[in-house]
């Protein structure tokens, strides 16, 4: 079979423009599979969106300038990287040394007023050099009705990136799982422990350099073999 040429990805609306970080090849990045479904001739770029051009539309400009305001008044700068606007979402990447104050910022003051932090979550991107582990967090404004996210990313040579649990306490499963999946480690976290692997698991399980099977796991007795040892249906 004839390798499949990458496709021309398409720039998203109010996106200013897009970085190839790679390319993905077949599903789940698998070869030599034997798979004649068609799956293993995809070929498809790795994208990310470098930034967004204001205005944004809608509630987004406010926000941002709050923001850029709010952060200027309080000694604050060079904390916003980008802003990305696409699927009608808006992200701010932040500088992970700022992350704190950023975060004490939107939840003080009154023209932002985002009071909780729904989720915190990991995310592997081996190709993104230099920032190879991102963290996304949800912010949402009871006042306002409006949600945000934020993200910041770090090297996988440096897994480290500041807590928010003084700023938003519901955030501390949410880190201790993403430290528990990803290995990012949260400085000033109370209880950094694993959340829902065993205490004496080995690695972690969502980063893409985890491997898919053959690893022995054992719960109460109950043994899971590898998979090419497991009962065949043929």
């Amino acid at each position: 079979m004839s390798e499949t040429k990458p496709t021309v990805p398409v720039v998203p609306d109010g996106v200013r423009e897009i970085d190839i970080v790679g390319v993905r090849k077949g599903a789940f990045g698998a070869a030599g599979s034997g798979d004649t479904s068609g799956f293993g001739g995809l070929v498809a770029p790795i994208v990310m969106p470098t930034g967004s051009t204001p205005p944004f539309g809608g509630w987004f400009d406010e926000v941002a300038e709050e923001i850029a305001l709010s952060l200027a008044d309080s000694g604050v700068s060079g904390a916003v990287e980008r802003i990305v606007v696409d699927r009608d979402e808006i992200t701010f990447f932040v500088n992970k040394k700022d992350l704190v104050a950023f975060m004490i910022e939107c939840r003080d003051e009154p023209a932002l007023r985002f009071e909780m932090c729904m989720s915190v979550s990991g995310v592997d991107f081996p190709h993104d050099v230099g920032r190879e582990l991102h963290v996304v967090y949800s912010l949402l404004s009871i006042t306002h009705n409006r949600r945000i996210r934020v993200e910041v990313t770090t090297p996988d040579s440096d897994r480290h990136i500041p807590s928010i649990v003084a700023v938003y306490p519901s955030a501390d499963w949410h880190e201790r799982e993403t430290w528990d999946f990803f290995g990012i480690i949260f400085d000033g976290h109370p209880a950094l422990t694993r959340i829902q692997m065993p205490d004496d698991w080995v690695g972690h399980p969502q980063r893409k350099d985890y491997p898919l099977g053959g690893i022995p796991v054992e719960y109460k007795g109950g043994t899971i073999p590898a998979p090419d040892n497991r009962r065949s249906y043929n």
